[in-house]
């Protein structure tokens, strides 16, 4: 089956290929090299993903090891995919990039192929060490330069410049500097630098989920979920456009790449939109900020989500449930809006579908939800009662029942009609929304699979997307011969069918990683500049004296570094940038201003950031990739495109105030239920507000009570501090009291004081998540939360600090002081103020209710 992007015209195809997959398509001898590494790289990803090498004790590769056959084989695929300037030959690969390939390889594998060598001399290279890491250095950045662009290669250059010419820098910047032989072992014989944890990170759960989503997509997932929108939301007003916000955000499930999300839909939904009354560069604009909007959608969140399991500390699945109300926000009002436009534009359904009565409507939907909800409850019981009753049996009789529910969604699919291959733009037809999901159940198992190892079983996101791929593999190999088989029919080439697709699958993974691996190592480069010249300690300093200790302002200033750097370096780097370099320094800055910000939340904030840089005009490939859809001017497009990102702009700075959006601090399923309810609200009437539209126009008193609605929607805490305080102040010595009865997954807070390295006496409020459950000891639970404190007497010192533990990355500091205990009052909740944002709510829908009864030419005259 072909994939959504190869039914694309040749143009897009293209920009696509020079995006994410290399526009070098070499045939001949040259081509099938490209193949068989591709091929090579992908199984070895799953080789290593897989618990293989200790069950067979072969092929075991410690972390240097495997990164530096990663980095061989990405070096060697950008040389060979990637034309070195746009006049070079596409179809075939000249001897100089051969060359540039071959080394690069070599550069690359070296960790791996003198690994015992440079264990023996850590920190004294040799003459060849030198000159292999000087060597791939240059090869990286001219890789990079091909795969990513010359803007993060030129970033990369000046952090080695900044490296060696520290002497001379101004008085500010200014360090030792570096020599050669120091650099070159720091940044490439070193995991400080391009081997260091963004490189490990993308060989250790980035390649493979990266090949998860092209084999779903090869298999026909992509298509299942855009077909499955279309029988949902094809036949209502607007309906295109809500088409391709819901079938973006299932495709962000399974893929990361804005570009490859624009077309795949885009080229289905663009036209529809502008045939429906959205107009080329609103529909343009819809297209982007959905397709956008993808890779911060759970639980594949795009490169720098696994990232951030590094940074922070903590599991990959605590990092989506921190997410998922956040994104599910961004998609709810990105809807919403494209139904505003649709009301605001006169515009009805572009195709009819033979209506049924209201009551019918809900009792179907009721018993599809309802029955659907039920499947999910009953599997989730089972298999927990499984795991708990069989032990090391469980695995087997796990994968007993998911081959059963394999066989019976493959007789629904029998049973229903082949799915469209793609969307008939000309003449559309309406879907029925049941015969369609049922069609394609199957390929909702690899994806249900992934989230129960990530979210209930807890397995590492490489183990989990490992088995996921197994599943999806039996799924690719099987599901055509089986079906007609089902069907009473012969299976003819469906079994070839399958391996081409797995084939076709592996290869497109391979060449998606391709940037995704230069990325990561240049951004190596970036983050050893900053561990070896000290750079990191200097930004407190100058964030500070930028925003003069306002936290607002400091986070302007980060978004506004963000925007900048994402005109011209991929997210990833860009989020490996700023997270090292400003994360860490607003946790400190507003600690020392009083106020508590989680460090998920920092690096979140940075992460939306940088993902707005897809948008942003003048520079943004997934603008110019809508745009070239359209036929729309790709400056106009991205302007439209950043006010229907206005939604998502003010989450960040939302939930760094208020970190119950990020489900933090949200203590039963009340709270969370209210929570989920309020903030929904609140996005709902903020994207009216920046539509200007609720129910008709709005005047401008409607729009001042519905901002009013939208602040005490999403900040009741801020209109409850006044009235009163969140905490008190209890003495040091109930430390240790106040741990033990701290709800489980609560946290302490604590005011702490003490001299910094810089000699400055320096106070900061600081919170740190407890381990194990309310009513354990409370020393043991600090302890295994990384702290140690010693009571002397009345007073409390923070004895230890565990390196890497949850105490060190909150900002605790040994030897420091424990000023005070904040313990939670027991004031009425915030929740309160959701009651007068509802009236307020309430009013405006009901003046604008009496409004539309006015003629609308007397409505016109007022």
């Amino acid at each position: 089956m072909a994939t959504d992007i190869e039914k694309a015209p040749q143009a897009l195809q293209e920009l696509v290929a020079k995006a994410d997959t290399g526009a070098r398509k070499a045939g001949g001898l040259a081509g099938r090299v490209i193949a068989g590494v591709c091929l090579a790289w992908a199984l070895f990803q799953l080789w290593y993903a897989s618990p293989l090498p200790f069950t067979f004790g072969l092929g075991i590769l410690n972390d240097t090891e495997a990164r530096s056959l990663h980095l061989g084989f990405a070096l060697f695929l950008a040389f060979m995919a990637w034309p070195a300037l746009p006049g070079s030959p596409r179809d075939r690969v000249p001897v100089a990039d051969i060359g540039l390939a071959l080394a690069g390889a070599f550069a690359g594998a070296y960790l791996l192929l003198f690994y015992k060598e440079l264990a023996t001399r850590p920190g004294q290279p040799t003459p060849a060490d030198v000159a292999v890491a000087v060597a791939g250095l240059v090869l990286l950045l001219e890789a990079t330069r091909r795969a990513v662009g010359w803007p993060m290669a030129v970033l990369a250059l000046l952090f080695i410049a900044y490296s060696m010419l520290g002497p001379w820098m101004p008085e500010v910047l200014q360090h030792k500097g570096a020599s050669l032989n120091r650099l070159m072992s720091h940044l490439w014989l070193t995991t400080e630098g391009v081997f260091g944890i963004a490189l490990g990170v993308s060989t250790g759960a980035i390649f493979v989920y990266v090949l998860f989503g092209s084999l779903l997509d090869r298999a026909g997932g992509g298509n299942y979920m855009m077909q499955v929108s279309f029988a949902a939301l094809g036949h209502l007003r607007g309906g295109p456009a809500k088409v391709a916000v819901v079938s973006s955000a299932l495709n962000g499930l399974i893929s990361g790449s804005s570009v490859s999300n624009v077309v795949s839909g885009g080229i289905f939904t663009i036209p529809l939109m502008k045939k429906a009354g959205y107009g080329g560069v609103k529909a343009g604009a819809i297209e982007t900020m959905s397709s956008v909007n993808g890779q911060i959608m759970p639980p594949v969140m795009g490169a720098a989500a696994f990232l951030m399991v590094e940074y922070v500390g903590i599991t990959y699945a605590e990092i989506v449930k921190h997410a998922i109300l956040p994104a599910t926000l961004s998609y709810i009002g990105l809807l919403y809006i494209v139904h505003l436009e649709a009301l605001k534009l006169g515009m009805q359904p572009i195709v009819n579908r033979a209506p049924r009565p209201l009551p019918d409507k809900l009792l179907r939907l009721g018993l599809g939800l309802s029955g659907s909800v039920i499947v999910i409850a009953v599997l989730y019981y089972l298999f927990k009662a499984i795991s708990a009753g069989l032990g090391a049996a469980a695995p087997w009789a796990i994968g007993a029942v998911v081959l059963a529910l394999y066989g019976v969604s493959l007789r629904e699919a029998a049973r229903s009609p082949d799915l469209p291959e793609d969307i008939d733009i000309d003449h559309p037809k309406a879907l029925d929304t049941w015969p369609t999901v049922r069609a394609g159940l199957h390929f909702l198992m690899p994806i249900g699979t992934l989230i129960w190892c990530l979210m209930v079983v807890e397995l590492s996101p490489a183990l989990s997307a490992f088995w996921a791929i197994v599943v999806l593999l039996v799924l690719m190999l099987t599901q055509r011969p089986l079906i007609r088989l089902l069907r009473k029919q012969p299976a003819g080439d469906g079994w070839l069918q399958g391996w081409r697709e797995v084939v076709g699958g592996l290869m497109d993974g391979s060449r998606n990683m391709i940037g995704i691996g230069a990325a990561t190592a240049t951004a190596g480069i970036i983050v050893g500049g900053i561990t070896l010249t000290g750079l990191g300690l200097r930004m407190t300093e100058f964030v500070e004296f930028v925003s003069q200790g306002n936290v607002l302002a400091m986070l302007l200033f980060i978004a506004f570094v963000c925007l900048v750097l994402g005109l011209g370096v991929p997210t990833t780097a860009n989020y490996v940038l700023v997270a090292t370099l400003m994360a860490p320094v607003v946790v400190e800055l507003g600690a020392q201003s009083g106020l508590v910000i989680p460090l998920i939340a920092v690096h979140l904030f940075v992460f939306y950031y940088g993902i707005m840089g897809d948008i942003t005009p003048p520079v943004g490939l997934a603008t110019f990739a809508a745009a070239a859809i359209s036929g729309e001017d790709a400056i106009k497009t991205g302007v439209q495109g950043s006010v229907y990102a206005l939604r998502t702009v003010i989450l960040p700075f939302i939930w760094i105030f208020n970190p119950t959006l990020l489900l933090i601090d949200v203590r039963s399923g009340f709270d969370l239920t209210i929570v989920v309810l309020a903030s929904t609200l609140a996005m709902l009437v903020f994207s009216a507000l920046t539509m200007g539209w609720f129910r008709i126009r709005m005047a401008w008193w409607e729009f001042v009570l519905l901002a009013v609605a939208v602040l005490l929607l999403f900040r009741p805490d801020a209109f409850m501090d006044r009235i009163a305080p969140e905490y008190r102040d209890v003495p040091p010595a109930q430390l240790l009291q106040v741990a033990k009865d701290t709800d489980t997954d609560d946290r302490v807070v604590l005011v702490i004081a003490g001299t910094t390295l810089e000699g400055d006496e320096v106070s900061k409020t600081v919170a740190l998540q407890l381990a194990g459950r309310k009513g354990d000891d409370g020393r043991k639970r600090l302890v295994d939360a990384g702290l140690t404190v010693m009571p002397l007497g009345d007073k409390v010192q923070i004895g230890g600090v565990k390196f890497g533990s949850r105490a060190k990355k909150a900002g605790f500091e040994q030897g420091w002081d424990v000023k005070a205990v904040k313990q939670r009052t027991d004031r009425p909740s915030e929740h309160w103020f959701y009651l007068p944002a509802l009236l307020l709510v309430a009013l405006v829908w009901w003046s604008q209710g009496r409004r539309m009864k006015v003629p609308s030419a007397a409505r016109a005259a007022a």
